[in-house]
C-alpha cells in the first residue's frame, strides 16, 4: 500500500448509519490472518455485500456516529486500506477504532455535517490538508477537524509501523535530526 497523497482526489462516497462496528465492518470469522487483501475480500460484507465488490481505490466511506465501536480489532482498518478506501469521513470515531486507523494508516475525517448531508454514491473529495469535505454532486463543502501535524505523518507514512521504521533508518545512518518531528525522511 502506498503512503497518503496530500492532494484531494474524486471518489465515490459508500454511506452508512450510525454504530457501524469492527465486527460488521471485518466479521470475527476472518480474524485468522491480517492480510489486508483477503481482509478486504470480506470488507462490510454483513453490513453492505456489495461493497467489497465494487468499491474502487479512493473510495470514500461516509458515516454516522461512532464509527468502528466495539472490539479493538485492527482488522476493521486494515481491511478497509486494503480494499483501497481512501478515508472515512464520520459525524464521530470510537476512540480505539480512531488510534487503529492512524496506526494503520488509514485517514479518517471528522464532519458531523458532511456525514448528514452526503448521500450514497456521491462524487466527493476529501482535502486532509485543508481540512475539507466538497461534495462535487451537491456542489457543496463541509469543514472539517484537521489531524494534527504529528498524525498526519503517521498517516502520510502509511501506519506507525513505516514510519518508525523511517525514523529507525534515518537515525541509523545519522540523519535522526532530517527527519522532521511527525514527518518521514524525504
Amino acid at each position: 500500500m502506498r503512503p497518503l497523497e496530500r492532494r484531494p482526489s474524486l471518489a465515490r462516497a459508500w454511506v452508512y448509519s450510525d454504530n457501524v462496528d469492527t465486527d460488521v465492518i471485518i466479521p470475527a470469522r476472518y480474524l485468522t490472518t491480517t492480510d489486508a487483501k483477503e481482509l478486504a475480500a470480506h470488507a462490510l460484507e454483513d453490513l453492505d455485500p456489495q461493497f467489497a465488490l465494487s468499491v474502487k481505490p479512493g473510495d470514500v466511506i461516509v458515516a454516522g456516529h461512532n464509527f468502528g465501536c466495539g472490539s479493538s480489532r485492527e482488522h476493521a482498518p486494515i481491511a478497509l486500506r486494503g480494499a483501497g478506501v481512501g478515508a472515512v469521513v464520520a459525524s464521530s470515531f470510537a476512540r480505539i477504532f480512531f488510534r487503529n486507523a492512524i496506526n494503520t494508516g488509514l485517514p479518517i475525517v471528522t464532519s458531523p455535517a458532511a456525514a448528514e448531508s452526503i448521500e450514497d454514491g456521491n462524487e466527493i473529495e476529501v482535502d486532509l490538508a485543508g481540512g475539507k469535505v466538497h461534495d462535487v454532486t451537491q456542489g457543496l463543502t463541509f469543514a472539517a477537524e484537521p489531524l494534527p501535524e504529528f498524525v498526519m505523518g503517521l498517516v502520510r507514512a502509511g501506519g506507525l509501523v513505516p514510519w518508525v521504521r523511517a525514523r529507525a533508518a534515518a537515525a541509523a545512518q545519522g540523519e535522526g535530526a532530517a527527519v522532521p518531528r511527525g514527518g518521514v525522511a524525504s
